[in-house]
C-alpha cells in the first residue's frame, strides 16, 4: 500500500514526547513485526494515537494481514465477544492490556505494544481482496464490521491526496481515533505521500495539545461536528497558530452557523477551511467542499470526490435530475467497500456492492451541482462523530432494562431516551455513557407514560416530542 523506502529519512512520525521516527524505521521495525506474524492472518489491532498503534496499523495492511481496527479502551464483555466471533488468530495491544489476556502467548513487543497469540490458528479463510475491517456503530453490541479491500483504500487515499493537494511537507496532528474512518484516512493519505504524523492522545481542552500544535509545527487538523463546537468555545479564532494551513470537517453535518464562522476565519487568515462527507462504508470520503466555494456554498457537503459519482434517487428507485428536489443520496466510485461482515465466516464473501452505494442520507442537489444533507432515511445519529443506530440501542436497552421500555430519537450528538420509568433514568444514562464511551452529556432522557403506537403495534416516532 505505501512504499516506505521512497522516502527514507523524511519524518513518518513525531510522538507526545517530541521523539521522531524516519519512514527508513518504521519500515525496518515493520519488517521485523510482520516475520512474527502468519501470512493471512487475522489481528485485532487494539488502537490508540501511539506510535505501537500506528506501526501495526501499517505493517498489516503492507504485509497483507487483515487488521480489525478497535478502540484500545473498547467495553471489555463486547470485546470478549467480538473475539469469541471472529476468533482472530493475534492481539496487537498496549502493554498494560498483556494482563488481561494471560491464556495468549506473548510473541513480540516494541514501543510500547505487543503482539500476543491467541488460542485461534487461522480458523475462518480470508478473502484475497480483504484489506481492514471496521466497526459501524461503536459499541453497542453489534458485531458488524465494513470489509475494506486494498483497492478501496489505494482509490480513495488517491482521491483525498489529489483534492486536498498534500505532499510531504504536511504535519497532521491526530484529533481522532484510528480505529474511527476519518482518523484512519488522515494517516492512509499522509502515508502516501511521505509526510509526518504528529501523534497525540491529548484532547482539546488540554493544553499540552496546544502546546503540541505549536511545537512541532502542524499543518492541519480534521475534526467532526462537536470538535468544531468545542473551538469555538476556546476562542480558536484568536490563537496564533501560524504554521497551520488546512483544517477539515466530516463525521456529521455542521451547523451552517458555524460553518460560516471556520469559512470567514479561514479566508481572512490564508487557510483552508474544505468540509467533507462520507461514510465507513465509502472507505472514507465522498464529498469535498473546495476551500474556495466555503463561503457562496455554506451548509453544502461539496461535490463527488475525483474518481466518485453522484446521484439522487425518489422512493420508487427512479433518478432525480431536478435541481433542489429531495432525495436518498446515491455514491458511485472505486472507493465503495466490499460489504458487510457480522461473523468470521462472513470473511470469505466478496463484493457485494459493484461500486455503488446507497448512502441512507436524504440530500438535495443546487444548480451549479453542489449537494446539500437534509436529513437520514433510516434511524441514525451521529454522536460526536462515530454512527449510532438508534435501533440498536433501544434492543441494547430493552434488553437489559426489561421493566420500563425506552425509545429512543434525537439529533446529531444528543440522543434522547423516552423511558415510562422516572426511577431507572439516571441508570439509563450511566449504562448509555459506560457501553458507548461518550460522555454523559450526549444522552438525555424524558420520561413518558406510554409509548405511542399504531393499531400494528409499531412505534409512533412523530408523536413523540422531538421525535
Amino acid at each position: 500500500m505505501w512504499n516506505f523506502d521512497k522516502f527514507g529519512d523524511n519524518i513518518a512520525i513525531i510522538d507526545e514526547s517530541g521523539e521522531r521516527t524516519t519512514y527508513a524505521e518504521l519500515q525496518s521495525a515493520s519488517k521485523t513485526l510482520l516475520s512474527q506474524v502468519s501470512s493471512r492472518s487475522l489481528v485485532f489491532n487494539l488502537c490508540a494515537n501511539e506510535k505501537g498503534s500506528l506501526l501495526g496499523y501499517a505493517t498489516f495492511i503492507n504485509g497483507g494481514i487483515v487488521p480489525v481496527m478497535l478502540d484500545a479502551h473498547l467495553e471489555r464483555t463486547f470485546l470478549s465477544a467480538l473475539i469469541e466471533n471472529y476468533k482472530p488468530d493475534y492481539l496487537w495491544l498496549p502493554h498494560y492490556m498483556i494482563n488481561e489476556f494471560s491464556d495468549y502467548c506473548m510473541t513480540w513487543s516494541l514501543w510500547g505494544y505487543t503482539l500476543l497469540k491467541t488460542s485461534y490458528s487461522k480458523t475462518y479463510p480470508l478473502h484475497d481482496e480483504l484489506a481492514l475491517l471496521l466497526t459501524t456503530s461503536g459499541s453497542t453490541g453489534s458485531f458488524k464490521l465494513v470489509r475494506q479491500s486494498y483497492a478501496n483504500i489505494q482509490a480513495n487515499t488517491e482521491s483525498i491526496v489529489e483534492y486536498l493537494r498534500l505532499d510531504a511537507s504536511e504535519r497532521p496532528i491526530t484529533t481522532m481515533p484510528m480505529s474511527y474512518t476519518y482518523g484512519l484516512s488522515i494517516i492512509n493519505s499522509h502515508f502516501w505521500v511521505g509526510a509526518s504524523i504528529i501523534l497525540t492522545q491529548k484532547t482539546l481542552m488540554q493544553k499540552a495539545f496546544w502546546q503540541q500544535i505549536k511545537d512541532y509545527s502542524a499543518t492541519s487538523f480534521g475534526g467532526v461536528p462537536y470538535i468544531y463546537e468545542m473551538l469555538e468555545k476556546l476562542r480558536f479564532f484568536r490563537m496564533a497558530l501560524p504554521a497551520l494551513r488546512t483544517m477539515t470537517q466530516a463525521g456529521g453535518r455542521l451547523s451552517p452557523e458555524l460553518h460560516r464562522k471556520f469559512a470567514e476565519y479561514a479566508v481572512a487568515n490564508d487557510k483552508k477551511f474544505i468540509i467533507m462527507y462520507g461514510q465507513t462504508e465509502a472507505t472514507a470520503r465522498m464529498s469535498y467542499l473546495p476551500a474556495e466555494k466555503s463561503l457562496e456554498k455554506c451548509g453544502s457537503m461539496g461535490i463527488a470526490i475525483p474518481g466518485g459519482e453522484f446521484s439522487l434517487i425518489d422512493s420508487g428507485g427512479n433518478e432525480i435530475t431536478a435541481p433542489e428536489i429531495i432525495g436518498e443520496l446515491v455514491y458511485k466510485g472505486a472507493n465503495v467497500t466490499l460489504g458487510y461482515a457480522e461473523n468470521g465466516t462472513d470473511l470469505m464473501k466478496g463484493d457485494e456492492r459493484d461500486g455503488i452505494l446507497l448512502t441512507g442520507d436524504m440530500a438535495k442537489r443546487d444548480i451549479d451541482g453542489y449537494y446539500y444533507i437534509v436529513g437520514r432515511k433510516k434511524r441514525f445519529l451521529k454522536i460526536f462523530g462515530s454512527r449510532v443506530n438508534l435501533d440498536e440501542i433501544e434492543q441494547l436497552l430493552n434488553d437489559t432494562f426489561p421493566g420500563p421500555e425506552c425509545v429512543c430519537s434525537g439529533v446529531d450528538d444528543k440522543m434522547t431516551v423516552y423511558i415510562t420509568n422516572r426511577e431507572s433514568t439516571d441508570s439509563v444514562i450511566k449504562f448509555l455513557a459506560e457501553k458507548t464511551g461518550f460522555n454523559r452529556a450526549a444522552f438525555m432522557t424524558i420520561v413518558v407514560d406510554s409509548i405511542p403506537r399504531n393499531e400494528a403495534g409499531k412505534i409512533l416516532y412523530g408523536e413523540l416530542n422531538g421525535g
